[in-house]
């Protein structure tokens, strides 16, 4: 992994393919942002995740050391690696939907527990 304490505003395709084809019926071309206004880090997400599938993981160590473990048998299961962190790192990126919501009359219907549900679903 890379940088763990990035947090990023993570939304679901399904809502955001709804958010370009509100776009597309527009008659004349305009700029939105298509967010959900809610950031997680990417350790939020590894931990939600880890939960729903039954993984108890404890971190130890910091920075570059950090390691996530599965607790129940002791075997390192996340690993930060510096070559996976971007070059100019943003720490929280999270949009403001307000101009799709009030023209577009759009937003995003699926939450951050629902898009990692998705996720887990599709990866079986």
């Amino acid at each position: 992994m890379g940088n763990l304490y990035s947090r990023r505003d993570w939304g679901h395709a399904k809502d955001y393919v709804e958010s370009m084809w509100r776009i597309l019926q527009q008659k004349k071309p305009d700029d939105f942002v298509v967010a959900t206004r809610t950031s997680h880090s990417v350790k939020d997400f590894i931990n939600i995740s880890a939960k729903k599938i039954g993984i108890k993981l404890i971190w130890k160590n910091k920075g570059l050391k950090e390691v996530g473990i599965d607790k129940t048998n002791n075997k390192t299961i996340i690993t930060v690696n510096k070559k996976y962190f971007r070059e100019t790192e943003v720490d929280d990126l999270i949009g403001d939907y307000s101009k799709a919501k009030r023209l577009l009359k759009w937003k995003p219907k699926y939450s951050f527990n629902a898009l990692v549900d998705d996720m887990i679903k599709n990866e079986k």
